[in-house]
């Protein structure tokens, strides 16, 4: 079901993409292309998106255009630095914002199928997220023939496996985030608490406990319900030995049925509305934790680091929010979930050397990472790079500017696993979220029993797809 929607919308698009092109040579008048949308049952919703590439001046594929790299629109938005430090640097730059939303990339799948693309490079891919699937449809090629090799070797360990398929390099990472604890160091104190991250997930229990009870705030701690910002990261900090060879999440393996069980016990002391889709962005930004954390009604809080960060900039006095490892199961591994968001090469683009050359002087560019962790007048992304000599260079010389907590998260990176690349790797956990909350919301009382369903529900979906 899953592929023949995805067919559906490729061909929409690419019918959309003739007519356009039809229109903007004049083969065809304005009138008579809403004839042919309209014949066609096509949905004027994207038209948007493709007539305002063509008044952008979205350059047809020739061999003199000019370097095209797309972003994602969070990522210009935190990061203006891009477009004010690194884009000037290149002559006759073609800077887009991509036409993606929700992690769908539909258009840049319906392209290569089309033996085309707008652009040369998209900055924007998460492995374990849509790498796979734009691998799979053709739609990117590897950069090792044109990452330079000490760029490779410069990549904190994790990071360097983490974009790997079939021995390839399939994405150049850009922006590091990492699932972290952090607290609000006044609720604490109010509460009579030590001003100091939890060890276990027992003792951050107990403080989630004594906040609610002390009154110093409404909820003792927070979290992220997607299942790639909880649920596997809290399973990790049992074990990271939760998948399958195929490189699936076994929803079915203990220290998984023991994170859902933690969730439950957290949401005793959390925001009620916990559960619920965020308010953008496909439902995956703008979240209920992130509502609860920046009106400092909770006192605990897991999600990657710059969340906290960044959500805390309202408070009475941002330098309450603190940092630290995640919490681990009593005898557990200790470790987390990690992620990097960067850059995938299109098979079709052009300038492939140029967009190599790009995404070194982007990653390595200074004046992105003091912005990005100290923050601008429009926010504090408080994303990391995933550079080590940067780190080095930090640690021999510390910036006024760089906060004590940016080497503790970047300790988390020896630990930290990465969820395994595989066409499923973000889609099993929204297929297995509504099922494995039967058992969060009391309409399945045992979570064994809940995660089996989870993981058979996403094995039928496979199975559709196969």
């Amino acid at each position: 079901m899953a592929k023949k929607i995805q067919r559906n919308k490729e061909q929409e698009y690419l019918l959309h993409q003739k007519l356009v092109k039809q229109l903007n040579a004049g083969q065809i008048s304005r009138r008579g292309f809403l004839t042919r949308m309209l014949a066609g049952s096509l949905s004027l919703a994207g038209l948007s998106v493709l007539t305002d590439s063509a008044a952008l001046g979205a350059p047809a594929r020739q061999d003199t255009r000019p370097l095209t790299p797309t972003f994602y629109q969070w990522i210009d938005d935190l990061h203006p630095g891009i477009e004010s430090v690194v884009n000037p640097r290149f002559d006759n730059l073609n800077f887009q914002i991509a036409p993606v939303q929700g992690f769908g990339v539909e258009r840049f799948v319906a392209e290569a199928r089309n033996q085309e693309s707008t652009w040369d490079v998209y900055v924007g891919t998460t492995p374990f997220v849509e790498m796979v699937q734009l691998k799979e449809s053709g739609a990117i090629e590897p950069w090792d023939p044109f990452i330079p090799q000490e760029v490779v070797d410069d990549m904190i360990p994790s990071i360097r496996e983490e974009g790997i398929v079939d021995g390839q390099r399939w994405a150049w990472p850009f922006l590091l985030d990492v699932i972290v604890q952090s607290w609000h160091a006044g609720i604490l104190t109010e509460a009579g608490l030590e001003d100091a991250p939890a060890a276990t997930w027992t003792e951050y229990l107990e403080r989630a406990q004594a906040i609610v009870e002390s009154g110093a705030a409404p909820f003792g701690a927070t979290f992220d319900a997607r299942g790639w910002r909880s649920l596997a990261p809290f399973t990790h900090s049992l074990s990271t030995d939760v998948y399958t060879e195929e490189g699936l999440f076994d929803f079915r393996s203990e220290p998984a049925i023991e994170a859902l069980k933690l969730m439950k016990d957290i949401m005793q002391f959390a925001n009620p509305d916990i559960l619920l889709e965020g308010a953008s962005d496909g439902g995956v930004n703008d979240t209920p934790d992130e509502a609860a954390w920046a009106a400092e009604r909770a006192g605990q809080y897991t999600k990657y680091q710059n969340a906290p960060i960044r959500f805390a900039e309202n408070w009475v006095d941002p330098d309450q929010v603190r940092l630290g490892p995640l919490p681990s199961f009593e005898g557990g591994e200790g470790s987390t979930v990690f992620w990097t968001t960067g850059a995938a090469l299109f098979r079709f683009g052009q300038n492939k050397e140029a967009a190599a050359e790009y995404m070194t002087e982007l990653t390595y560019d200074m004046q992105i990472w003091q912005d990005s962790i100290a923050g601008t007048e429009t926010g504090r992304p408080m994303q990391l790079p995933p550079y080590q000599s940067i780190y080095a260079e930090w640690e021999a010389n510390p910036p006024a500017w760089l906060p004590d907590f940016v080497g503790l998260v970047r300790g988390q990176l020896d630990v930290a696993k990465a969820i395994p690349n595989h066409l499923f790797g973000l889609q099993q956990f929204v297929i297995g979220k509504p099922v494995w909350e039967t058992f969060l919301t009391d309409e399945e009382s045992d979570p064994a029993v809940a995660m089996q369903n989870a993981w058979d529900a996403v094995q039928a979906e496979i199975n559709r797809d196969a």
